[in-house]
């Protein structure tokens, strides 16, 4: 038992500092990317925490397993550098007891990925993808920035000069809605107001922005003659005309609903997911064997090989999920047969390592 927290404690400090600088370097390459589309006028920037909150599972899914894999590969390492394992098998530890012992923590790991995999990611992709859909449909105050024309859904496109001081109220707004195919009415509309301010109906929970001393122009393309309405107030309702569109990728179904689908999309989606908690063991398999190192070589010496291995095991996947969801392979395999040529190969790299002996 003490040799088992021991090997468990080494292993998951090194995997949760790898999960660690990856889970950074991902999020922070995101956040970047997201913070730039902010900058942009696209959405409010208070909604990015929302947004990087329900794409961690999604992370975590694919770091966890390569996380885990290098956290074998360097702990073991490193006990090979110290000849622990020399004095481990002095004291009867088999490599099939290490095997063990290494699965039990990979079983953890696993339960962790396989609830990302088959509820979290897609639950957090669809509030993404929800969010994102309905900040584009509607134009926001809180996302315009001063000096610079910005394009919204429903082929609007807004300039604003500036705000008063407390920030609630807009200067020398311009505002151009372009007719979009299937409405009616032959007009583009440009609206210019000396002042304008959003105002939000509490019985409907709709929002309007509302504009003050200021004219519409309604143009038709191509033609001379154009419509002119000088106004006080005007009342501009902020949203789209046409129906929101629904979220019915195969990347936000349920993991349920993905299993009663025949559809080769559906069956690769569903065999994408539930395969991740599989690629956990069999990447723990790999690991105990690959992390053997001559003490001379350096726990670093098989870290590259490795690496290599992981990068064409997730590269063979995703091109089976690619080939099932077009019907250019069969659904009955599936991505299966990837998983099963890399636990052969894991399990032979232990026999061959078990030939040689644990020295």
């Amino acid at each position: 038992m003490i040799l088992f927290r021991y090997l468990t404690r080494e292993v998951l400090l090194t995997m949760s500092a790898v999960a660690g600088i990856l889970l950074l370097v991902i999020m922070g390459s995101r956040f970047i990317r997201y913070f730039s589309d902010a900058a942009e006028g696209d959405f409010p920037v208070n909604i990015l925490g929302s947004l990087m909150l329900y794409h961690l599972p999604g992370f975590m899914e694919l770091i966890l397993p390569l996380a885990f894999f290098l956290g074998i590969l360097l702990a073991y390492g490193q006990l090979y550098m110290n000849s622990e394992i020399t004095v481990m098998v002095a004291c009867g530890m088999s490599p099939t007891r290490l095997l063990k012992v290494t699965l039990l923590p990979a079983s953890a790991v696993a339960v962790v990925v396989g609830v990302c995999s088959l509820w979290l990611t897609p639950a957090g992709a669809l509030q993404t993808a929800a969010i994102i859909e309905e900040q584009e449909s509607r134009l926001d105050v809180s996302v315009l920035a001063p000096g610079r024309f910005q394009e919204f859904g429903g082929g609007r496109t807004a300039y604003i000069s500036g705000f008063n001081d407390d920030g609630s109220e807009m200067r020398d707004v311009l505002i151009h809605e372009h007719r979009q195919p299937g409405d009616d009415g032959t007009h583009d509309y440009v609206t210019r107001a000396v002042s304008g301010y959003q105002e939000t109906r509490m019985e409907t929970g709709s929002r309007f922005l509302v504009l003050n001393d200021g004219e519409r122009y309604g143009v038709t393309p191509g033609q001379r003659n154009a419509e002119r309405l000088t106004f006080e107030s005007y009342t501009l309702r902020l949203g789209l005309s046409r129906d929101r569109q629904e979220l019915d990728s195969m990347e936000y179904a349920t993991t349920a609903a993905l299993w009663r689908d025949d559809n080769d999309r559906a069956q690769a989606q569903w065999q994408w997911r539930a395969g991740l908690p599989l690629m956990v063991f069999i990447l723990a398999i790999m690991a105990q064997p690959l992390s053997r190192v001559n003490p001379r070589q350096g726990r670093f010496a098989k870290l590259l090989p490795a690496v290599f291995l992981y990068v064409a095991y997730l590269s063979l996947l995703l091109a089976a999920v690619d080939a099932v969801g077009s019907g250019t392979w069969s659904t009955t395999l599936g991505l299966w047969p990837v998983h099963g040529f890399f636990l052969v190969l894991g399990l032979s790299l232990i026999w061959h390592s078990q030939r040689k002996g644990m020295r």
